[in-house]
């Protein structure tokens, strides 16, 4: 299941909007299952600028690593701890409890213009 009201980008993250300013980045469900099981996540640091579609962080599985990429460009505001001291909350909750960080976006159009949730699972059919 692919929710609605995200906006996803081709290298899936997934951006959660929580003000005109400030979105949520996670890995999508499709991501998590084509890594395996999460055994060590890496994130930016809370005050870290990142650029649209550069490195923001690494995921590490029984599989293999994986860069995690900036949706969107701004200043890290927030990190989920809970996902680096509990890998496995990106297999078992990749859009709840296993967000990754928060951004305060440099340009809010920039969400808009990520794929909705019918491009994104037209991307991810066979």
């Amino acid at each position: 299941m692919i929710p609605e009201e995200l906006r996803y980008t081709d290298e899936h993250e997934w951006v959660a909007t929580k003000t005109d300013v400030l979105v949520r980045v996670g890995i999508t469900d499709y991501a998590q299952q084509q890594l395996g099981d999460v055994v060590f996540v890496q994130l930016p640091e809370v005050g870290e600028r990142i650029e649209q579609g550069g490195p923001a962080g690494e995921v590490e599985s029984t599989k293999s690593v994986s860069e995690i990429f900036a949706p969107v460009g701004g200043e890290v505001t927030a990190v989920n701890d809970a996902v680096v001291n509990q890998p496995e909350l990106l297999n078992e909750d990749p859009y709840g409890e296993g967000w990754l960080f928060e951004i305060t976006v440099d340009e809010p159009d920039a969400v808009d213009a990520l794929l909705d949730a019918d491009a994104y699972q037209a991307l991810t059919e066979p």
